[in-house]
């Protein structure tokens, strides 16, 4: 049979159990296995057979039941002794005229008719701080405590006292609380009429003080107000002004078409692009849907951010412009959330431009992403891009994306319908370049017969970004010049006994005074001093000085030795120094590479009239040391064009896969910056012959490599030139024609060809100099230059040089000036006895061979 709550099995034991508690034998803690266990042993008639556990449990319930019922008794009782108290000084209060404390109910303000016992426990912890409480009149009534037990009164006690339990005599214990109150909880059943009597006290006050409450409150209220005025309305219009801050402002970029040079093509296709921004009319009189957005992409610097900002200047159309990473949130929900509102903010503010720059960083491949945040952006950004073609058709909203690396988007995000289309701003060439330069150099202050032309070919592969830089450090070369110039002619005025030394110099170079004498370069100390009274002087520049200054073409030359082109780390190499009149003799190979790599260049409408649509490649074979390198060099040099020099074994990696993705690259990199000369050294170590037994990395760089010379994409003005010594290993398909096509042998020099080596190499006998009894014809058609390779020639004249400088040097009284010594005849021959000739002569046969396989 179960029992209700508060109700036990047996009545005799929870009698007898509070008989115990009231007992002399209960400390001021009750252990209930000990209760149980002498209750067993009291009443061993009744509970002795029962087992231990058993009787303990049942102990401990009846236990708790008396427990709770004596907690809700005692704090009964001692609220309606509060709230009796309260009424008595309300009272008292009213009588003698003086108010209630409202700081009780400021502190406290809590509703008495929810939470009595919280209200009657706090006010009785503050009227026990003898600082709040006035003390008592002599002449206030002391209530007087019952029999039995012991009335809550005023504690003198001192607080170590105060913290104090005392067993007492008639009831279960006495808890000496901090408030000085003694807490008396009794379980004799002699204090329950008198319990009773005080609850019906408390119904009798609970309305005085119910009445009381509610005019401290209003009293609070309007204190409250006129103390914080306009508080609520400063906290609303700060959280507004914050959740605007969050969006991203509209803005009218400035910039025009004007000002994005050298890209006229790629502008003429944006136009057809943005008709349905201004005539939306057109695509929806055509049931069609039009585009809604296309991708920018490029290497850095090429000019992304500011074709996108001259689109919506063009077209005066407000612009919003976002960081891809100011979406990216660390809560999760967040990002997509961001990327929600900000094309509704795009669709409400329509006609507009969204731009998005460096969008790779929240869209990449999802089968790649690590984390699953990655993912969820991708796919809500897709989820939005296709939310636009849902809305109505005249919502004009042109979405631009610009990143750097395209290969790593979600291929899901580059389909028709989202970036319908892709373009590309690649490496400037020569004539993109002029007009770049042209555009920067509108407001510059250059000489009217400024060659912008010479200055394009000098900057191979610069962007936007370079050329910007470039036009800035020769900005400053400028100041140098013409104001440390203006501050040495002042001295030199103001000083005219001075010393002629201090002439118009620049800042650490040589500069010619007036009658065209070189003067030498001040100490540096000196020249700090005058940049250090250059920067004191207070006073504006005359107006003269500022008119003498004027960027000009030596100034661009020397800034270019400070200014780093992007494309050179990006894996370009600048244009090396070496030209035409820096190789000997090689007639019929110039031409030949003129033909298949400057003539497509410099006269494509020829090429294209006779359907010559698709790049040659030429293969430079030859012994080593005949000058392959050399001639790429030279037409890199010649032509002007973007140049990428690719040593063979640098693509090579161990890792599976990533020797073909360099590949890749490679080519991908010389179309974004057509035209454009790959050059690759040493291709018999990239592409060896295949066989079927071989099945490694080898193999796969030379299946991609196929593929990217006359696979399916074409590589229009991207141009293949290969240098090896070992053209009998490279595999027989790299050979054919439309890949490397033309194989131009570059063999072992004739004497009249070392001739003109030798000229070439010694500058007409000039330098080095020549002493009268050396003749160059002589040495080239000696016998000992037989089987010689430029190379040899090269090393011959220099350890020539070496000899006469060494026995220069072995000379202890030498009388000869510096510069003064000359090569004789007998250097010559000591150099021939130590320069031996690289090509052996088996080897000089088997090129023979070659040479004639060749010519057939």
């Amino acid at each position: 049979m179960r029992c209700r709550p508060g109700r036990v099995s047996d009545p005799r034991l929870k009698q007898r159990i509070k008989q115990y508690l009231a007992s002399s034998k209960c400390g001021p803690y009750v252990d209930i296995g000990i209760l149980a266990s002498d209750l067993q042993k009291t009443y061993s008639v009744d509970y002795g057979r029962r087992k231990r556990n058993a009787f303990r449990i049942q102990v401990a319930k009846v236990f708790e039941i008396i427990s709770n019922e004596k907690e809700r008794e005692d704090l009964a009782v001692l609220e309606s002794e509060h709230v009796a108290k309260r009424a008595r000084q309300q009272e008292k209060n009213e009588t003698t005229g003086s108010g209630t404390d409202d700081s009780d109910f400021d502190d406290y303000p809590e509703d008495l008719s929810t939470n009595h016992m919280n209200s009657s426990l706090l006010s009785l912890y503050k009227k026990g701080n003898p600082d709040s409480v006035p003390p008592t009149p002599k002449n206030d009534p002391v209530e007087t405590p019952p029999p039995g037990r012991t009335a809550p009164q005023t504690s003198t006690l001192t607080p170590e006292a105060r913290a104090e339990r005392q067993i007492s005599d008639g009831g279960w214990f006495i808890d000496k609380t901090p408030d000085g109150k003694d807490f008396f909880i009794d379980l004799s059943e002699d204090g329950e009429e008198e319990e009773k009597k005080l609850i019906s006290e408390k119904s009798t006050e609970f309305s005085v003080l119910e009445s009381e409450r509610k005019k401290t409150k209003g009293r609070r209220a309007k204190r409250k107000k006129e103390e914080f005025p306009d508080v609520d309305g400063k906290i609303e219009s700060m959280l507004l002004k914050k959740v605007r801050s969050k969006g991203s402002e509209l803005y009218h970029p400035s910039v025009k078409f004007e000002d994005v040079g050298g890209n006229d093509e790629t502008l003429k296709e944006i136009c057809k692009m943005l008709l349905h921004i201004r005539h939306p009319e057109v695509y929806s009189h055509l049931g069609v849907v039009p585009p809604r957005g296309f991708l920018l992409h490029g290497p850095p610097g090429c000019g992304k951010t500011l074709l996108a900002q001259a689109i919506a200047g063009e077209l005066e159309l407000p612009m919003l412009k976002v960081a891809a990473t100011e979406i990216v949130s660390g809560v999760s929900g967040e990002s997509e959330q961001k990327l929600r509102e900000l094309f509704e903010q795009a669709v409400s503010s329509a006609p507009c431009v969204l731009f998005i720059d460096e969008i790779d960083a929240i869209t990449p491949k999802r089968e790649v992403a690590s984390k699953d945040m990655e993912r969820r952006i991708v796919a809500q950004f897709l989820t939005c891009m296709d939310d636009l073609n849902n809305v109505a058709a005249t919502t004009q909203v042109l979405v631009i994306g610009a990143t750097n690396r395209p290969d790593s988007l979600d291929p899901a995000l580059r389909r028709a319908g989202r970036f319908d289309r892709e373009i590309c701003l690649g490496i400037p060439d020569e004539g993109a370049r002029e007009k770049i330069l042209q555009t920067l150099c509108r407001k510059l202050k250059l000489p009217e017969s400024f060659e912008f032309r010479h200055l394009a070919r000098l900057t191979p592969g610069y962007v936007g970004a370079d050329l910007m830089a470039l036009c800035r450090e020769a900005a400053m070369c400028t100041v140098n010049r013409v104001l440390i110039t203006s501050e040495e002619q002042r001295r030199k005025h103001t000083h005219s006994g001075g010393s002629t030394a201090e002439g118009s110099m620049g800042i650490g170079t040589d500069m010619l005074v007036e009658d065209g004498t070189r003067q030498p370069e001040l100490p540096p100390k000196d020249e700090l001093q005058r940049l250090l009274d250059l920067l004191k002087e207070q006073d504006p520049l005359p107006e003269e000085q500022l008119q003498k200054l004027c960027i000009e073409m030596n100034d661009f030359i020397v800034a270019l030795s400070s200014v780093q082109p992007s494309a050179k780390r990006e894996g370009f190499v600048t244009i090396p120094d070496v030209t035409w009149a820096d190789i000997g003799a090689l007639e019929d190979v110039r031409e030949e590479l003129t033909m298949a790599i400057l003539a497509p260049v410099r006269n494509p409408e020829q090429f294209k009239s006779l359907g010559l649509t698709t790049p040659a490649g030429v293969l430079l074979a030859g012994p080593p040391g005949c000058g392959k390198t050399l001639l790429a060099k030279a037409v890199a040099n010649e032509s002007g064009l973007n140049f990428i020099s690719v040593k063979g074994p640098e693509l090579l990696n161990m890792y599976v896969g990533e020797s073909e993705r360099a590949v890749r690259q490679v080519f991908q990199r010389a179309r974004n910056s057509a035209p454009c000369v790959i050059f690759f050294d040493e291709v018999d170590a990239l592409c060896p012959r295949r066989s079927d037994r071989e099945s490694g990395a080898s193999v796969r760089v030379v299946n991609q490599l196929l593929t990217e010379m006359d696979g399916l994409e074409n590589r229009q003005q991207v141009f293949i030139m290969a240098a090896t010594n070992r053209p009998d290993i490279i595999d027989p398909a790299i050979l054919r024609p439309g890949r490397l096509d033309k194989t131009l042998y570059v063999g072992l020099p004739p004497p009249e060809d070392r001739l003109a080596i030798l000229k070439t190499i010694t500058k007409d006998g000039t330098r080095p100099p020549l002493d009268s009894d050396i003749s160059l014809e002589e040495i080239a058609y000696s016998q000992h230059c037989d089987c010689y390779t430029g190379a040899d020639l090269s090393a011959l004249v220099r350890e020539a040089s070496l000899c006469a400088l060494r026995q220069e040097m072995a000379l202890q009284n030498t009388q000869s000036r510096k510069g003064g010594i000359k090569i004789s005849r007998k250097h010559f021959e000591e150099a021939f006895r130590k320069v031996k000739s690289s090509v052996s002569k088996k080897d000089q046969i088997m090129y023979e061979e070659l040479h004639q396989s060749l010519c057939r």
